[in-house]
């Protein structure tokens, strides 16, 4: 599970939220997400349709040579209710999951419930990753790796 990369910001962003695209940084950090996951199985790519969440993963989709999924269940507000689909499939073992902070905030209170992370431990940051181990329950490990 990936926190898309940084962005522009909101405030200064005048148009629809769902096209503000990557800042310079974010199209670093997705180039970068590359080498972070060269040693991980990637056997599908999943993003929530706004802007800065594909452009966060074509740089590992074109490397992989995998095409982007795009649901709206990893879109804002959808929350821990569009990642079930997602946390209990274990067919989709490998996949990479680009969405937004609200959902990886959610994702995050569900790991400490699940004493699987301590709370106040972070793990929110833009471009930061998840790797997560799943059941039919859900999440059983969970690893941060902090954005590049």
């Amino acid at each position: 599970m990936v926190r898309h990369a940084k962005a522009g910001s909101r405030s200064h962003w005048s148009g629809d939220d769902r096209k503000r695209p990557l800042s310079k940084k974010g199209f670093k950090q997705a180039e970068d997400l590359v080498e972070l996951l060269k040693n991980s199985q990637v056997s599908a790519i999943f993003s929530s349709p706004y802007l800065r969440c594909v452009q966060t993963v074509e740089p590992l989709a074109r490397a992989r040579r995998l095409a982007i999924k795009q649901t709206d269940s990893l879109a804002e507000g959808y929350g821990l209710n569009g990642l079930d689909e997602f946390l209990t499939d274990q067919k989709l073992d490998g996949a990479v999951l680009s969405t937004h902070g609200d959902i990886v905030w959610e994702l995050v209170e569900d790991l400490v419930h699940r004493n699987l992370v301590r709370a106040g431990a972070g793990g929110f940051e833009k471009g930061s990753t998840w790797v997560l181990s799943v059941d039919d329950e859900g999440p059983v490990k969970a690893t941060y790796l902090p954005a590049p």
